[in-house]
């Protein structure tokens, strides 16, 4: 039987996901895009591991701006991102410190900084006037601003939060892999610990 006749009936027989994976293996040009990919990733994680070593380095120093910002970050920051620092709390004075160590470690312009206003609906009326509001504390243009994210509160606790957040909570945002894991590798460094979850 030849192979087209035999490719023609067998085609509508469903295979196995490790049956997939040995075709794919014998496929020299998916396979030569499965194993370039890997060099990427490879590439890009040892690019990571070098900016926690930097931050490794800036805890050493133990100068007391760095130390506050990054205990912020390890205390308030988001962990979860390996490529962004992003940051978020109610009170200003938290995130100028913040953004004070961003400009005097990683020379942070104002144009990398994007702020995120969180806001209740009970805020929505007065939506232009918070978001200035967090601009000027934060001494940031309006191209900073992106887009206010609006949570629906529930019916029990309704005006409540609004009261006792009055200009909501705001998300600094600074998109770049080396600030990010350069505070990851000075947390790891002052807490005498090890995140490997952190480099991915």
């Amino acid at each position: 039987m030849s192979r087209s006749t035999a490719s023609r009936w067998l085609r509508d027989v469903p295979l196995t996901h490790a049956q997939e994976g040995r075709l794919r293996e014998r496929n020299p040009a998916i396979s030569g895009q499965i194993a370039g990919a890997q060099r990427n990733a490879e590439r890009a994680r040892e690019r990571r591991r070098g900016y926690q070593e930097h931050g490794r380095a800036l805890a050493r120093r133990g100068e007391p701006l760095h130390i506050a910002g990054v205990t912020l970050y390890w205390a308030e920051g988001e962990k979860a991102s390996r490529n962004a620092a992003r940051i978020s709390n109610a009170d200003p004075a938290l995130l100028r410190l913040f953004l004070a160590f961003l400009r005097s470690t990683f020379a942070v312009s104002d144009e990398q900084v994007r702020v995120t206003c969180h806001l209740f609906t009970d805020h929505a009326a007065h939506q232009d006037a918070i978001e200035h509001y967090w601009l000027d504390e934060l001494a940031l243009q309006q191209a900073s601003l992106t887009r206010s994210i609006v949570n629906q509160a529930s019916r029990r606790s309704s005006g409540k939060r609004a009261r006792m957040l009055p200009q909501g909570t705001c998300r600094l945002t600074v998109n770049s892999t080396f600030v990010v894991q350069s505070i990851f590798g000075s947390i790891q460094e002052y807490g005498g610990m090890e995140r490997p979850e952190w480099l991915g």
